[in-house]
C-alpha cells in the first residue's frame, strides 16, 4: 500500500519543493518530476513493508521495489573495494541496455546488526500513469508465447550477443535464470545479477534452456529453434560467433515479412549563447528525408570541436566524407551484405574522416588544444536492422511505446571510470572534468581511434534521436521524452514540429552550446510467414561479435602507429568508357588463349592447387585502390602483432596495459572453446606512445607514461575471445613495433580485471 504521506521533491536544486507522487512537474518551478524506480538487491525476504519510507527518501512499493523521492540528492556509497560484487554491474555498463546500473548501496540498521541494500536503477517494468500502478516486466519464459516469430528470435539473438560479455564477469548465470531474465518490449532486460558458482555455465546449458522454448515458439521458427538448442547441446555450435551467425541467417529470414518505412529529419541551431555553430548534420537542416522513395536514409549529427580554430570545418568535413563512403556502401543489396562486414565499412568511413580532418590539422602545424576535431554519431536503417556508430559525446537514444533508452556511452572520463569499476556513474559525473572526451575524430591518426559500431534488430514502431551535447546535457532527452517524442509513435505529432520543439527545450532550459538533433522514425509492418525457417549450422564460422555498447571493437588501423596523418588521396569512381566494337574478335581470342594456356600450367602444376577467388559477398568501396587481404583473428599467424586496445586481466593480480604490443609466436585449439575458439601465444613488447594511465583524468587522445612501474612478463597465454573483445590486429603495411621499439616500464592499473 502506497503512503498517502509521501511526497516527491523537486530535483531543481534552487527549488526541492515537495509534491504529491502524481504530479509529472512541479508546481512550484515546472520542473519535470524524475521517478526513479529502483530494485533493491538483499539477502532478506523484502526491504520492508509497502509504504514505509527507508532512510528518510525511499518509498517502498512492493517487496524489493522502491521509488526514490528525492532524486536531485546523490545516495551515498561506500569505497568500491568493500563492495567487490559491484563491480560486474559497473564494467558492464557498455551493455546497459540490458543489464541494469548501481544507482547507490543503502545500509539500513536492522536490530544489532546492519543491512546492506544494492539499489539498481531502471528496472524492467510496466507503468500504468492513469492508475499509478507499477509492476514488474514479464520473464521471458511466460512472455514468449504471445511474442511475434520476429520477436522471438531476436531475444534469442540479444541473450547470444550477452552471453560472452557475461561470462567474462562471471555472472552468466543471469541468462540461465528466468526470474531475472525479463523483457521489456523487445527488449531483453535483466533484473539483477545472478554470479556463477565455481564453474561458469557454458554454451550446452544455454541450449538446454532454449530447449524449453521449442513447444510455444511460433511455427515458423519452432523447427529452427529446436535445431538451434540440439546443436548448443551437443557442441555442434561451439562458440557465440557461430551461434550469432546463425542466429543472423534467422532473423534476415523473417525479414522478408517485414516492411518497413523510414521518415529523417534534422534541425541545428547556434543556441542563444555562442557566436557560430560549429555543430552539423546529414541531411541538411529542416530536410525531410523518406524511404521509400529514398533509397538509402541516413542520419549523421556531430558537434565541433575548437570554437574559432575551426570545429565548423571539422563537423563538416567529416558529414561530406562519410556521405560518400556511406553512399557507396548501400549500393549494395541487401541480400548481399554480410552485417559484420558492414561494421567494419562504417568503421573504415570513420576512420576516414578522422584522418581527413587529422591530415589537415597537420598540414596547418595544429597542436595540442589548437587542432579541431568534431565528436559524431550517425544512424543507417538497413531492412530489419539499425546500424548506430559514434564517437565522442553526442548520443543516440531509442525510443519506444515502453521506455527511452540511451545505446550509446559517452567517450569521455566519467564512462570510463565506470567501466574501469572505479565509481558508480552518478557520482562520476560529479567528478572535476568528468566530461573531458577521452577521444574525438581528428586528434589523431585512426590508428588510435576506437569508434563504436553496432546494430539492433527492430520489430517495432521506433524513434531514434541522434543528438549534440547542447540537448542531451543535463539530462534534458530523459525528462522531456515521454511529452515530446512518444507522440510521434502514438500518432498524435509529426517528427518536423517535434525537431523544432527539441530544439527550443534545448535553447531554454540549457542554452549554453549549439544543438543539433536528428530524429528516425521507423515504421513496421510485419505478418507471420508461411514458410518454415531453417536452420543452417555451418561446420566452422569465422564472423567477430561486434556491439554498440562494447567498447571492446576493435578498430580498423589504416595508419602506422604514429600521430602523424595518413595522406588520404580523394578518389572518384572510374568513369564508363566506350570500347571499339572492332576490337572485341581480336580480345576474345586473346582471353581464350589466356585461360588455355593457364589450364595447361594448372594440369602441369605438381601441388595440383586450385586457383583462389575473392569473396562476392564482401562489400567493397569503389574508388579505393585493391590492398592485400587484411589481417583478422581467422587467419592468425606466428609473426604477426596485436596491440592491445584496454587491459586484459592475466590472473595473479596481474595484466597487460592498453597499448601493448604482443608478437603471435603459436596458435593452437583451446580446451576449453567456451572462451574462445582457440589459444594464442605470445610475445610481450610495449610501445609507451600509447600508454594512457587508466584512473586519471588525462584524455586519451594525449600521450603519458604512468609512473610505478613494473615489468611486463615475456610471454602470454590468451585465447581468442580476449584477443576479440580487447585487442588490434596489426596490419602488414605497419613496421612490426616489437621488433622496433623496446620494452619500457609500464604501470600496473590499479584494477586489472578486463573492462
Amino acid at each position: 500500500m502506497e503512503n498517502d504521506a509521501a511526497t516527491l521533491h523537486c530535483p531543481n536544486e534552487n527549488c526541492q519543493a515537495a509534491n504529491p507522487l502524481t504530479h509529472k512537474f512541479c508546481q512550484r518551478c515546472s520542473t519535470p518530476l524524475p521517478k526513479n524506480y529502483l530494485w533493491a538487491v538483499v539477502d532478506s525476504p523484502s526491504v520492508g513493508s509497502p509504504g514505509e519510507i527507508l532512510a528518510d527518501r525511499y518509498l517502498i512499493l512492493d517487496k524489493f521495489l522502491l521509488l526514490d523521492t528525492k532524486p536531485g540528492f546523490l545516495s551515498l556509497t561506500p569505497e568500491l573495494h568493500n563492495l567487490q560484487p559491484l563491480k560486474a554491474y559497473l564494467r558492464l555498463i557498455p551493455y546497459r541496455l540490458h543489464v541494469p546500473q548501481v544507482y547507490g548501496v543503502l545500509f539500513v540498521a536492522d536490530g544489532s546488526s546492519e543491512r546492506e541494500i544494492l539499489l539498481l536503477e531502471k528496472p524492467p517494468l510496466l507503468v500504468d500513469d492513469t492508475t499509478q500502478q507499477v509492476q514488474l516486466g514479464s520473464e521471458l519464459t511466460t512472455a514468449w508465447r504471445d511474442a511475434t516469430s520476429m520477436r522471438q528470435l531476436n531475444w534469442l539473438w540479444q541473450i547470444a550477443h550477452l552471453w560472452q560479455p557475461l561470462v567474462s564477469e562471471g555472472v552468466a548465470s543471469s541468462l540461465l535464470d528466468s526470474d531475472v531474465l525479463r523483457v521489456e518490449g523487445s527488449l531483453v532486460r535483466l533484473l539483477e545479477l545472478r554470479f556463477d558458482s565455481a564453474t561458469s555455465p557454458e554454451l550446452p546449458q544455454l541450449g538446454g534452456f532454449w530447449q524449453q522454448l521449442v513447444s510455444t515458439a511460433k511455427p515458423a521458427i519452432t523447427e529452427f529453434v529446436d535445431r538451434v538448442s540440439l546443436a548448443l547441446i551437443q557442441g555442434e555450435i561451439n562458440s557465440t560467433d557461430q551461434l550469432i551467425g546463425v542466429l543472423d541467417r534467422g532473423l534476415a529470414g523473417l525479414g522478408r515479412s517485414q516492411t518497413p518505412t523510414i521518415q529523417i529529419i534534422t534541425k541545428t541551431d547556434t543556441g542563444p549563447s555562442r557566436q557560430r555553430n560549429e555543430d552539423a548534420c546529414s541531411p541538411p537542416s529542416g530536410t525531410l528525408v523518406s524511404k521509400p522513395p529514398q533509397p538509402t536514409a541516413l542520419a549523421i549529427v556531430c558537434d565541433g570541436i575548437g570554437g574559432h580554430e575551426g570545429g565548423n570545418v571539422a563537423s563538416n568535413l567529416a558529414i561530406e566524407t562519410i556521405q560518400q563512403q556511406v553512399q557507396q556502401l548501400t549500393k549494395v543489396p541487401y541480400d548481399h551484405i554480410d552485417p559484420e562486414l558492414l561494421l567494419n565499412d562504417l568503421d573504415k568511413a570513420v576512420a576516414m574522416a578522422n584522418d581527413k580532418i587529422s591530415q589537415r590539422n597537420d598540414g596547418e602545424n595544429r597542436q595540442g588544444r589548437q587542432r579541431m576535431g568534431t565528436t559524431l554519431v550517425m544512424a543507417l536503417p538497413v531492412a530489419h536492422e539499425m546500424y548506430i556508430t559514434h564517437v565522442g559525446d553526442s548520443r543516440a537514444y531509442w525510443i519506444t511505446r515502453h521506455g527511452c533508452y540511451q545505446v550509446t556511452l559517452d567517450d569521455d572520463v566519467a564512462s570510463r571510470e565506470v567501466r574501469l569499476g572505479y565509481a558508480i556513474y552518478r557520482e562520476a559525473v560529479q567528478q572535476s572534468a568528468a566530461g573531458s572526451l577521452v577521444q574525438a575524430l581528428g586528434m589523431g591518426s585512426s590508428s588510435s581511434l576506437h569508434p563504436t559500431s553496432g546494430r539492433f534488430m527492430l520489430d517495432e514502431d521506433a524513434v531514434f534521436l541522434l543528438t549534440s551535447d547542447g540537448l542531451s546535457d543535463f539530462d534534458r532527452v530523459e525528462e522531456y521524452w515521454e511529452t515530446e517524442i512518444l507522440p510521434i509513435l502514438v500518432g498524435e505529432a509529426n517528427i518536423a514540429t517535434v525537431a523544432d520543439r527539441l530544439v527550443e527545450i534545448a535553447n531554454t532550459k540549457n542554452g549554453h552550446d549549439n544543438v543539433t538533433v536528428a530524429l528516425v522514425h521507423y515504421q513496421v509492418q510485419y505478418w507471420e510467414p508461411e514458410i518454415t525457417i531453417q536452420a543452417v549450422i555451418p561446420q566452422s564460422y569465422s564472423a567477430k561479435t561486434v556491439d554498440l555498447t562494447s567498447k571492446a571493437t576493435a578498430p580498423t588501423v589504416l595508419g602506422s602507429p604514429n600521430h602523424k596523418t595518413q595522406v588520404i588521396p580523394d578518389t572518384e569512381p572510374a568513369k564508363a568508357r566506350q570500347f571499339p566494337l572492332q576490337w572485341i574478335v581480336p580480345l576474345i581470342f586473346v582471353l581464350a588463349a589466356g585461360f588455355l594456356g593457364l589450364f595447361v600450367k594448372q594440369l602441369r602444376s605438381p601441388s595440383g592447387a586450385s586457383p583462389i577467388f575473392s569473396n562476392p559477398l564482401q562489400t567493397q568501396n569503389p574508388g579505393i585502390e585493391a590492398t592485400p587481404t587484411p589481417r583478422s583473428l581467422t587467419n592468425l599467424s606466428p609473426g604477426w602483432v596485436i596491440q592491445t586496445n584496454n587491459d586484459i586481466s592475466l590472473g595473479n593480480n596481474k595484466s597487460l596495459p592498453r597499448g601493448t604490443f604482443l608478437e603471435v609466436i603459436e596458435k593452437k585449439s583451446n580446451p576449453n572453446p567456451a572462451s574462445g575458439s582457440f589459444l594464442v601465444s605470445m610475445r610481450v613488447c610495449a610501445n609507451k606512445n600509447t600508454q594512457t594511465p587508466a584512473n586519471s583524468n588525462t584524455p586519451a587522445v594525449t600521450n603519458s607514461v604512468p609512473a610505478n612501474s613494473k615489468p611486463l612478463p615475456a610471454t602470454v597465454l590468451l585465447n581468442s575471445s580476449q584477443i576479440n573483445r580487447f585487442g588490434i590486429i596489426v596490419q602488414s603495411d605497419v613496421p612490426n613495433p616489437c621488433r622496433t621499439v623496446t620494452q619500457p616500464p609500464v604501470t600496473e592499473p590499479p584494477d586489472t580485471s578486463p573492462t
